[in-house]
């Protein structure tokens, strides 16, 4: 590669996999998308009723992650690769366990903040935006389904 004046110019392998790695989410989370409005990523509705996110209906086509008794009110979550949170009493929320950081794991959810262990990063439960970084970022929404105390992807 070269720069705006013809010298040569280094682009950090970690930069190049996480482009790559960030389009390649963003093409999975279009293809496996369905509605428009990127707030509807869960059920809205008191006690988990319905499905959002374009399935219809109240069915999931995914399988089950958790149970809504397993997601404690104000917390959340981590199954495998989304984190789910219940920010207030039957209202669900999912996003991609991976920081936006450098893509690490989140581990917990406590207090509204969903934290990563490598940098400390902290995102919002309810939005998944930044709290405390180094993140910049978001974390992404994950599409699910909760339907009577099962909660599923979608």
């Amino acid at each position: 590669m070269t720069g705006s004046q013809g010298t040569p110019r280094t682009v950090a392998r970690r930069t190049v996999v996480a482009a790559v790695g960030g389009a390649g989410l963003t093409v999975a989370m279009t293809a496996c998308g369905g509605s428009d409005d990127p707030g509807q990523t869960v059920s809205d509705k008191p006690g988990g009723e319905g499905a959002t996110g374009g399935t219809g209906g109240g069915t999931g086509g995914g399988a089950e992650i958790a149970k809504t008794t397993d997601i404690p009110e104000g917390g959340g979550k981590v199954v495998g690769e989304v984190v789910v949170t219940q920010p207030q009493a039957g209202l669900f929320k999912a996003f991609s366990s991976k920081c936006t950081h450098q893509g690490c794991a989140v581990k917990d959810v406590s207090a509204g903040v969903i934290n990563c262990p490598c940098h400390n990063s902290q995102f919002d439960a309810t939005d998944g935006s930044v709290k405390a970084g180094p993140a910049t970022t978001p974390l992404p929404p994950a599409q699910i389904v909760v339907e009577g105390d099962s909660i599923r992807l979608a």
